[in-house]
């Protein structure tokens, strides 16, 4: 159930917010192991002149930039995971927007599961829900020897 919220240096287009968010969806579904269908993105755009780094606006620098805050589970995911997620979104996404600045961002933050969810539940409630699912019945008979069940 990532939160993805993207800031793009480029002016506003229909048809990039759709290659955007595809990019990002498959890959935070097969690097990060997340749903697409609990994947949410936000996209942001910034006019390239109005975006600075070391002073100078990106359109005077011939780059673009991108910064993109991902809100994922804590401890669903590896160090190497978020690492491989990092290096594949700055490649595609550069792939999209054409040079990137090297300052372009990935933050990805590992929300604790009790203070994170969605539809009204936290994450501890669905993890917890889905232990306490009923175990299916044994295939053999049963009899109850002091209080326990034992196979007949």
């Amino acid at each position: 159930m990532p939160f993805l919220h993207l800031t793009l240096s480029a002016p506003p287009s229909p048809a990039l917010t759709a290659q955007v968010a595809a990019v990002l969806t498959q890959l935070t579904s097969q690097v990060l192991r997340k749903s697409p269908e609990l994947t949410s993105i936000a996209l942001n755009y910034v006019d390239p002149t109005h975006w600075l780094v070391a002073g100078k606006t990106l359109a005077e620098q011939g780059l673009a930039s991108f910064f993109l805050d991902l809100r994922i589970t804590d401890g669903t995911n590896t160090k190497d995971e978020k690492a491989a997620y990092q290096q594949q979104v700055f490649a595609q996404l550069g792939e999209l927007l054409g040079p990137l600045h090297p300052v372009s961002y990935v933050c990805i933050h590992d929300v604790r599961a009790e203070a994170y969810g969605y539809g009204g539940l936290t994450q501890e409630f669905r993890y917890v829900q889905g232990k306490l699912k009923p175990v299916a019945a044994p295939s053999s008979p049963s009899h109850v020897s002091n209080g326990l069940h034992v196979p007949a």
